[in-house]
């Protein structure tokens, strides 16, 4: 029991460490976030790998999970002979739920674990400490433009999985499974209004802020070689991930008291 205690409360502190550091870490960004000079140019290069290299997979992802969701609905609702609501459904998962958590959580795999793979490589190859050197800040040249593009391109890529998961939906609904038109976009019209859709832009902001924060902080305290590089890169995925699913609760329960409508 004593050794049960112990490791808990190791695990407590260990929680609180990190925590502090990455509120450490982003009052640094918010310093460094208006000083010139501006790097535009390694902006750029970001919001195009963050928003322009997701593309395929967040069309994978929107795609299957639109066409899952619909034959699932489809399934559920033959029961009390409620066909008309898949469209007004699907919609309103998506663009509430789904779509801001599945596009972060697809950016977390894929550009949040390159952010702290080339960071920490960066890191434990001393070229941190060359830009030190040379009176460059590493957060103004490194983290500032990843952080930056990723509170650019998130939502960006939130609207892309919303518009190609209704788009699967609606291919299963009416396309295979004989579902009429009409009552399929009429109901989503009906259900589906701009609060919705500003709600998940919403959580897609600060989604975007949160997994590119995270995974810059992991690469930036990265040490030990090669082994920390990966170590640093999985802590980022798993820490990012777990991060947005929490995030998403407080988010929804806030946005319900300014989106009467969501």
């Amino acid at each position: 029991m004593k050794r049960l205690v112990e490791r808990l409360g190791f695990w407590i502190q260990k929680i609180m460490e990190e925590f502090g550091e990455v509120l450490s870490f982003t009052a640094s960004f918010g310093r460094w976030l208006f000083v010139p000079p501006f790097r535009w140019r390694q902006t750029m290069e970001q919001m195009e790998f963050i928003g322009i290299g997701s593309l395929p997979v967040i069309a994978l992802t929107g795609l299957f999970t639109g066409m899952v969701f619909a034959l699932q609905a489809h399934h559920s609702f033959r029961i009390f002979h409620a066909e008309a609501l898949i469209g007004s459904t699907v919609g309103l998962a998506l663009s509430r739920e789904i779509g801001p958590v599945f596009t972060a959580l697809m950016v977390t795999a894929r550009a949040g674990s390159a952010m702290a793979a080339e960071i920490g490589s960066m890191k434990v190859t001393e070229q941190i400490d060359a830009l030190e050197s040379m009176a460059v800040s590493p957060i103004h040249y490194l983290v500032v433009p990843r952080v930056v593009a990723g509170l650019v391109m998130v939502p960006i890529l939130y609207g892309f999985f919303l518009f190609i998961g209704v788009a699967g939906a609606y291919f299963v609904a009416v396309g295979l499974l004989g579902l009429p038109e009409a009552p399929f976009l009429s109901k989503l019209y009906y259900y589906v209004d701009m609060d919705d859709v500003i709600g998940g832009l919403m959580k897609s902001v600060f989604f975007g802020f949160l997994l590119t924060i995270i995974s810059c902080h992991r690469g930036y305290r990265t040490s030990g070689g090669a082994q920390g590089v990966g170590l640093s890169t999985t802590r980022a995925v798993v820490i990012s991930s777990v991060t947005v699913l929490v995030a998403d609760y407080f988010l929804t329960s806030w946005i319900l008291e300014f989106l009467p409508n969501f």
